[in-house]
């Protein structure tokens, strides 16, 4: 294997079948079946995906066709997007947190002819917008599927599609393939939408061979390149799971394992003992929220370790470098932080994270843990990185480091981030008037606001459309405000508010176990609107405000706040499943009562 290999790619599935035919019956993808995990070799994937290309195919598919995928991480997720590609159609993942409301969309914007899905739970509300559309001509149950009568499309059961003449399905692949091109397009992916229907995305297989030959290059230089280990957490839907927790390991020759979920995320990491992990920032600040409670029942000098720990992360963060701070850390590399490590699976050479900003003190804990962590940053338009922090250049969390390979960026006058380079999207699907306001003279608007620092690292502010411009035209970042907020322990969620307004007021949702350990401390029910109506309750929720403004401006200042009735949640529309608020909705839902934080 050569890093050469991703430049000479003309498209990502002759790079898998490259690999396929190198690395033979190796172990490639793993799940758990039956409480084992069950790896599927190269070779066993490469012959299923010939397959099934086939199969996509023999239903009257042609190059180009859209094909949805409607399927948690697993094996047949990864197999699935290859096969589609290998049938010169074009994979159109779908979340499976999607209602029948979000799959028509799709459906209808996509034009997709066929639709690949797990489990009759995932295909209920697929079939449904299926029938209420009348589009998608054929669906393909990895698990076996009952759709009912109907006669708007033909049923395929998975193990009837990955069986046959392997052989001969790998020349036909083999011919089709020889005519994909890296400016060909791959997938159609939709955004996760903070506001509005999602739009398409095209990405091309240069876009991702791009991403995939800079990132390799990267984690060959700075950790080697062995037997490499990912565990794949995040939605493969999302473009930074795709891209770099599918496509990449495939180029690095490495393993997939599929986590089970977030309730059993800790024991996957224990037995799949992963090299690297890609995760979004919420993911950091849930690992690291357990890791202070598992430690503060562990005696006074546990407790004492992880203040230091967090001392320390707060001096990195702010760029101050102490004398007294060495044997802290040396002390630490020897007690507390092997421990955590091993909570990884003792293997990580570092953590990616992507998807929204990481708040710098979240990153330095777990450095200071010797867990390396690296901040990336990009967006689905750029297939989706276009930056990332990496040790020879110096890792500094409040940055997300400098271009990759072959990525040129500027600032423009308004301070936007603009992105040039292989990895821009070829557009919007059917929608030219956004793709014209979005890649203009092939320069991507980000729409991110930021700039470089003084070693070539891009600092980002914060989203160009998100700035809060108060009375006063003042500027005002509100992700710093609510990253800093959800540092705090009384609070899990928040959203800030003040446009045109004359302060910043506050949304929280309130941390679920600190407010029952506040009811019993104070003799109290558990009832969370109960004691959000406490003046008692109020009064702890705004000391732990008062604390972040101590470290914020005047004009910054969180003045007033109120409450949420609710998590901000996937399923309620208020969190994407990258986990970004999405302010539209939450604004709709409670804008009356955070005007009135403005009244008397």
């Amino acid at each position: 294997m050569q890093l050469d290999d991703f430049d000479a790619a003309q498209n990502l599935v002759a790079l898998f079948l490259q690999r396929a035919d190198e690395l033979g019956d190796k172990p490639f993808l793993f799940a758990k079946h039956n409480r084992k995990w069950q790896p599927v070799s190269w070779r066993e994937a490469a012959d299923q995906v010939c397959l099934l290309a086939e199969a996509l195919r023999g239903m009257g598919l042609n190059a180009g066709d859209r094909v949805m995928l409607v399927a948690e991480n697993c094996p047949e997720w990864a197999i699935a997007d290859l096969a589609i590609m290998a049938a010169g159609c074009v994979t159109t993942p779908a979340y499976t947190t999607n209602t029948q409301r979000d799959h028509e969309h799709i459906l209808e914007n996509s034009g997709a002819r066929a639709a690949i899905v797990s489990t009759q739970k995932l295909g209920a509300p697929l079939i449904k917008a299926m029938i209420q559309t009348g589009l998608g001509e054929h669906i393909v149950g990895i698990d076996a599927l009952s759709t009912g009568q109907h006669g708007a499309f033909d049923t395929h059961q998975w193990s009837d599609l990955t069986t046959g003449d392997a052989a001969a399905a790998r020349a036909a692949v083999d011919a089709r393939i020889a005519d994909i091109g890296r400016r060909d397009m791959a997938c159609i992916i939709y955004t996760s939408g903070t506001s509005g229907a999602p739009r398409g995305v095209m990405l091309h297989h240069g876009a991702i061979l791009h991403n995939v030959d800079a990132a390799a290059r990267i984690l060959a230089s700075e950790f080697g390149w062995e037997d490499e280990r990912f565990l794949s957490f995040l939605p493969l839907s999302h473009a930074l799971e795709h891209t770099a927790g599918l496509h990449l390991p495939i180029g690095l020759g490495a393993q997939i394992w599929y986590a089970e979920g977030l309730d059993k995320l800790a024991s996957n990491l224990e037995e799949a003992r992963p090299t690297f992990m890609v995760v979004v920032p919420r993911l950091f600040e849930m690992l690291r929220g357990r890791l202070v409670k598992q430690v503060e029942k562990q005696g006074k000098l546990a407790n004492w370790l992880l203040d230091r720990a967090l001392s320390l992360a707060e001096n990195r963060a702010e760029g101050r470098r102490r004398l007294s701070d060495l044997p802290v850390q040396a002390l630490l590399n020897r007690t507390l932080a092997p421990k955590v490590v091993e909570r990884f699976g003792g293997e990580i050479k570092a953590l990616v994270s992507g998807g929204a900003p990481l708040n710098p003190e979240i990153g330095t804990f777990f450095q200071s843990m010797g867990l390396v962590t690296l901040q990336g940053y990009g967006q689905t338009e750029s297939a989706p990185v276009a930056c990332c922090n990496y040790p020879s250049a110096g890792i500094k969390l409040s940055t997300v480091g400098p271009p990759l390979r072959g990525v040129e960026i500027r600032i423009a006058k308004d301070g936007e981030i603009l992105i040039k380079g292989e990895l821009v999207m070829l557009g919007y699907w059917r929608d030219p008037e956004a793709t014209a306001k979005t890649v203009v003279d092939g320069w991507l608007h980000t729409g991110d606001i930021g700039h470089f620092d003084d070693k070539g690292r891009i600092v980002i502010t914060d989203r160009k459309k998100d700035i809060i411009v108060n009375d006063k035209g003042d500027n005002i970042a509100p992700q710093r405000l609510e990253s800093m907020l959800t540092l705090q322990p009384e609070i899990a969620q928040a959203m800030v508010s003040g446009d045109k307004r004359p302060y910043i007021v506050a949304l929280i949702v309130p941390e679920t176990d600190w407010a029952i350990a506040w009811a019993q401390a104070n003799g109290e029910h558990f009832d969370m609107a109960a004691l959000q109506d406490l003046p008692a309750f109020r009064a702890a929720m705004r000391q732990a405000i008062d604390r972040v403004n101590l470290d914020l401006s005047v004009i910054e200042k969180i003045r007033q706040f109120t409450f949420a009735d609710e998590g901000f949640t996937i399923d309620n529309h208020m969190l994407t499943p990258s986990m970004k608020i999405r302010r539209g909705p939450i604004r709709e839902k409670y804008q009356s009562r955070i005007d009135a934080l403005y009244k008397g």
